[in-house]
């Protein structure tokens, strides 16, 4: 029979009683009586120890400890947190004159965020580029393609009025969740490793900064061969670019069996456009909670050539905080998705 820990009331209500009991004539429950007191007091002691025993039971179960017995878990098990990484991409310059630019050269955002560049690059009259990587890591040096920045120092020669490259700066990412990190050490518990089986190459991709969610195809490419796909929700496109899918090949080249071939692929967007013809209240409030309803329910249900039920759709919207009423004109069957895409937020067409 599980114990039920005892409200600081009841523990207040035994004391007086005990006393009383104890004490022929004594009326500890008079508010101004000394016993009174020493009722009180005791009990608020022993409700602090029930609350140090309560703290202590869940430090003993890794899916209920804080992140400090965590994090002594982690290291038990091997299974180390997953830190922040700084974005990295290329500014678009314009040399006057034939230059190198030294590596570590400071250049600024217009809000502060500071990037240096990452390798000695020499530069020709006109256009040209410089390697990034953000001098702090984490989202924050994301970047846009177009966005301004500056020479924090100005270089003769080279124009200090600059602008992210086409392919934008990203990848960067934060420091992993604590949520995110006891759910991959109970994985690692529940799934030990066995020599290369699909649970160990989801488990892999995962350990590698940003990746939120990953799946595994043995054979797809052929006997013998592993596909792995894997998603970074937390980016402003979850889709992973070249770089990030490089990085996760790279790492499962050091993990996998010798014997097995790897593939690392990206999913391809399949986008799902949402058409409302009717919303109450159609506020804005409404909306955006619509909106997080749905990305929730595409981030928790879609996998690479799988299937959004349209009932789980009509579900995620009826949840929204303050909706009362919809009519959704689009989609308006299931959405089956072919082998390799994944169901992607689109565009929401409101009333």
């Amino acid at each position: 029979m599980a114990f039920e820990r005892p409200t600081l009331k009841e523990l207040v209500a035994r004391a007086l009683a005990d006393i009383n009991g104890r004490l022929t004539g004594a009326e500890a429950r008079l508010s101004v009586a000394t016993l009174n007191v020493l009722a009180v007091v005791q009990s608020g002691a022993v409700d602090g120890l029930h609350g140090h025993l309560d703290w202590l039971a869940d430090q003993l179960m890794i899916d209920r400890c804080d992140e400090d017995h965590l994090a002594r878990y982690a290291s038990i098990w091997k299974v180390p947190r997953k830190g922040s990484t700084p974005s990295a991409g290329f500014a678009s310059v314009n040399a006057f004159a034939a230059l190198t630019v030294d590596a570590g050269t400071l250049i600024q955002r217009q809000d502060g965020v500071q990037y240096k560049t990452s390798a000695s690059t020499n530069l020709a009259i006109g256009a040209g580029a410089l390697p990034l990587v953000a001098v702090v890591a984490g989202t924050a040096g994301n970047a846009a393609a177009g966005m301004a920045l500056n020479l924090v120092t100005p270089i003769d020669g080279l124009d200090s009025s600059m602008t992210v490259g086409p392919a934008g700066i990203t990848d960067g990412t934060e420091q992993e969740t604590v949520d995110a990190w006891r759910v991959r050490l109970l994985e690692r518990i529940q799934e030990p490793p066995n020599g290369g089986t699909k649970s160990d190459y989801e488990a892999w991709a995962l350990e590698v900064a940003g990746v939120t969610r990953a799946w595994v195809y043995p054979n797809e490419m052929g006997a013998g061969t592993v596909t792995v796909r894997f998603m970074r929700d937390n980016d402003a496109v979850p889709i992973p670019d070249a770089a990030a899918v490089a990085l996760v090949k790279a790492y499962l080249e050091a993990k996998k069996p010798v014997t097995a071939e790897l593939y690392v692929v990206p999913p391809t967007a399949a986008p799902i456009n949402f058409q409302f013809t009717q919303l109450s209240p159609n506020t804005p409030a409404t909306r955006e909670a619509v909106r997080a309803e749905l990305a929730d329910l595409l981030r928790r249900k879609a996998i690479p050539g799988g299937t959004i039920k349209l009932s789980h759709m009509r579900a995620a919207i009826s949840s929204a905080a303050a909706e009362e009423d919809y009519v959704m004109a689009s989609p308006a069957a299931d959405v089956v998705n072919p082998v390799g895409s994944i169901s992607t937020m689109g565009a929401i067409t409101w009333p």
